[in-house]
């Protein structure tokens, strides 16, 4: 029987020491009231502010948290792999170390997985979802997300919320295939998924823009090319 019970939640980070900081001490009064049965990776990725450090010292101190550290900068997608690799939790949760989705929609999460859902997945652009965020990144959001929706056929409103659980045997699974190693890691997950019929269930959350976020230039235009690439390996090679 599959022990829904027991969880993995990751926390990548980058160079983050302070959201770090801000982010462990407010999860795991969180994690400890939903299970008895968890464990915190931070999957740290070759940061060099002293995040590494960090993250080590709340690994020392508490046996349930899990310090993965790389010594070469491989991306976010490619630590989220590595640490459901390692994971021994039968649902698999991840959200951003700056906790722009309120931390108090985790049990709605774990709520979907344990009543069927393959993936629940937070969505800022559901009509229920309460969001701060500049006009800039909302029309870029906006406009990625409809992107996704015409060249990779997805029906889900938000691809790249960073806020999502999964049962371990589906992300395992779509691990497979993903190929993304950065941000668009989230995005191809959801598309494979659809693709092969798991159920997915998108929540409505409360969302703050983190302080200092900012989208490039030039990372919309990898971005782009992503998703034109993606749809090449699906729909046309």
């Amino acid at each position: 029987m599959i022990n829904f019970d027991s969880v993995t939640v990751v926390i990548p980070v980058y160079n983050d020491v302070q959201a770090l900081k801000d982010a462990v001490p407010k999860v795991i009064p969180i994690l400890s009231s939903l299970t008895s049965q968890y464990e915190l990776i931070i999957a740290e990725d070759a940061s060099t502010d002293g995040s590494a450090e960090c993250a080590a010292d709340y690994a020392r101190n508490n046996p349930n948290i899990i310090h993965l550290h790389r010594n070469e900068r491989l991306g976010r997608g490619s630590a989220l792999t590595l640490a459901a690799s390692k994971a021994r939790g039968e649902i698999f949760c991840y959200f951003d170390v700056d906790m722009a989705t309120d931390i108090s929609h985790l049990e709605e999460l774990l709520k979907h997985i344990r009543e069927g859902f393959d993936i629940a997945t937070g969505s800022r652009l559901l009509p229920e979802s309460r969001i701060i965020r500049s006009t800039g990144r909302e029309i870029k959001s906006r406009g990625y997300n409809f992107l996704v929706r015409l060249f990779l056929r997805s029906t889900l409103s938000d691809h790249q919320c960073g806020f999502k659980a999964f049962s371990i045997s589906s992300i395992r699974m779509l691990l497979k295939e993903t190929t993304d190693t950065h941000w668009f890691w989230d995005t191809e997950i959801l598309v494979r998924a659809q693709k092969k019929g798991l159920k997915i269930a998108e929540i409505p959350v409360v969302w703050t823009e983190g302080q200092g976020t900012t989208v490039r230039s030039g990372d919309i235009w990898k971005m782009g090319r992503a998703i034109l690439r993606l749809w090449w390996q699906l729909y046309v090679s």
